[in-house]
Formats: C-alpha cells, sequence, structure tokens
C-alpha cells in the first residue's frame, strides 16, 4: 500500500465534503453530482483513450453498469441530496462508518478474515453512530438526513466490494473511468428531468466547487481509492479514511462555522477505534494469533 497516495487521497476527501456543501447551495442536488462525475469520467476517458483496447465495453458493458449504478448513481446521489439535510461535517462523519460496513462486505464476499477484535470493533462503531446521529435527529431535526447519510455508506461499501471482486474481469482503470461516466450521465438526465435548471446561481462558488468536484474530488480520488482497493486488502484501507471525516469537520468548523458538539467528538472517537480494531491484527513475535471466525 502506498502511504503517499493515501495521505493524497484523504487531504483531497477531507478538502471535499466542505467544498461539496457549499456548491450544493447554488445547484439542485442531481445535476450538481452529475456535472462533478460526468466531466471527470470525460477526463479519464481522454487520458485512457491509447489503452482503449482494454475496456472491451461489448463483453464487460453489465460490470460498468452495476459499478456505475452503486458507485455513482445511487452512491453520489444520495450524498448530494443527503448533504442538503445535514450540516457537511456531521454527515462525512456518517458516512465514513462506510470502513465497517466495508469490513464486514468483505468478509462475506472477498473472503477477508473476521476475528473477535474485529466484532468488538463493529460493536463499537454502532456505539459511535448512534451518538452522531443523536445530533441529526435533535439538534438538527433531520431523520432523513441521517438516512441518507447511512444509505450512502451502505452502497459505498456495496460498490467497493463489487469493482474489488471484479477486478481480474475487467480492467480496473476502465472500470472507474466508466463508471463515472455512465453514472454521471444518469444524475444528469434525472437532474434535467425532475429538477429545475433555472434555480442554477452561477458564482464563483459553485464553478469552483465544480472545477474541483470533477478533477481532484472525482476524477483522481476514484483513481487513487480503487488502486490502493485493489492493491491491498478492503478493510484495511478502509480503516484510514476515518481520518477524512476529522479533517473534514475540522475544516467546516473553520470556514463554513459548523459547531463541534459533544455528542459528534465523542461519536467520531468511538468511530475511530471501532475501525482501528476492525482492521487491527497481531503481528510481533510471540504473540498468539487470533482466532478467524
Amino acid at each position: 500500500m502506498s502511504y503517499t497516495l493515501l495521505v493524497l487521497l484523504i487531504l483531497i476527501w477531507g478538502v471535499s465534503w466542505p467544498i461539496y456543501k457549499n456548491g450544493v447551495n447554488f445547484m439542485p442536488p442531481l445535476l450538481f453530482a452529475g456535472v462533478r462525475a460526468f466531466v471527470g469520467g470525460v477526463i479519464l476517458v481522454v487520458i485512457a483513450w491509447k489503452n482503449r483496447h482494454r475496456l472491451r465495453f461489448k463483453s464487460n458493458w453489465r460490470y460498468y453498469l452495476i459499478s456505475a449504478t452503486l458507485n455513482i448513481v445511487l452512491y453520489l446521489g444520495i450524498q448530494t441530496v443527503g448533504l442538503i439535510y445535514l450540516p457537511g461535517g456531521l454527515f462525512s462523519v456518517l458516512v465514513y462508518f462506510q470502513p465497517v460496513l466495508l469490513g464486514i462486505l468483505a468478509w462475506w464476499f472477498l473472503g477477508e478474515g473476521m476475528t473477535i477484535t474485529k466484532i468488538i470493533g463493529l460493536v463499537l462503531g454502532f456505539i459511535g453512530i448512534f451518538l452522531v446521529s443523536m445530533d441529526g435527529l435533535t439538534i438538527h431535526v433531520s431523520a432523513i438526513g441521517v438516512t441518507l447519510a447511512l444509505a450512502t455508506a451502505l452502497v459505498w461499501a456495496s460498490g467497493v466490494v463489487y469493482v474489488k471482486k471484479n477486478k481480474t474481469r475487467v480492467d480496473p482503470y476502465w472500470m472507474v473511468v466508466m463508471q463515472l461516466v455512465i453514472g454521471g450521465a444518469v444524475l444528469l438526465f434525472g437532474g434535467f428531468v425532475t429538477e429545475d435548471a433555472s434555480t442554477i446561481i452561477w458564482n464563483m462558488g459553485l464553478i469552483s466547487s465544480l472545477i474541483w468536484g470533477s478533477t481532484a474530488g472525482m476524477a483522481i480520488a476514484q483513481i487513487l481509492y480503487y488502486k490502493l482497493i485493489n492493491e491491498g486488502e478492503a478493510s484495511k484501507v478502509g480503516a484510514f479514511t476515518f481520518l477524512v471525516p476529522i479533517l473534514s469537520v475540522i475544516i467546516s468548523a473553520i470556514f463554513l462555522d459548523e459547531a463541534i458538539t459533544v455528542n459528534l467528538f465523542y461519536g467520531m472517537i468511538f468511530v475511530g477505534l471501532s475501525i482501528y480494531l476492525v482492521n487491527y491484527q497481531r503481528k510481533r513475535k510471540g504473540l498468539p494469533q487470533e482466532t478467524k471466525i
């Protein structure tokens, strides 16, 4: 695992949450998500075009379609709508329950190990999510926001497992590219059908959000994330991404004046401990290995 790439990914994602939270104020959510994904995908198509023989669209279109549905249409669509109902920092913490869900799904479908320590970690994760959710249900009065955030986490984890499971059948790079193009196109179509494009407020805040989201937030981040996932255990990569909501909460508090509440603070601690335990392995000599389930 390349820790340099991992640090870069964490920085990009951590900065992206408050940027998206600001951008969605000026553009309907599905259109906002669709533009970011589709433009990001087109950028990657241009870069990858010289290796188009690896695309094999006729034989692989089903994989691309399912991946696009999970990782872009559902994940990005639900995420962007959810940002309307909750502060960016709180929403990101709930979404980053994904590594815990990813640990479970990777155990079921990818054959990654499950130990007693991981089970304890999962229990602590649920406690942490409950604490964080209390803010969304009471202070911010948005049960739908909490629901959308957790749905985003589940869809994301499922999409990651699907891509990892099929990495030998489909070129990993083209899987990422096509899920952005197809998923982005679907979101754009859905946005034009269900949303009012005339409500878009074109200003530097929106334009900068779209530029960042299409390049770093989508194109670069997607390539980095799935490269790390395909080169290592999905659950291990997931563990480190908990640093993203911590960074996002700090940035949101500084630039968007969002409060860091007591429940949010303790919830982050519990979920962080959870993700650490879910991915913990005894490596020191002389220590007994944990029993796998």
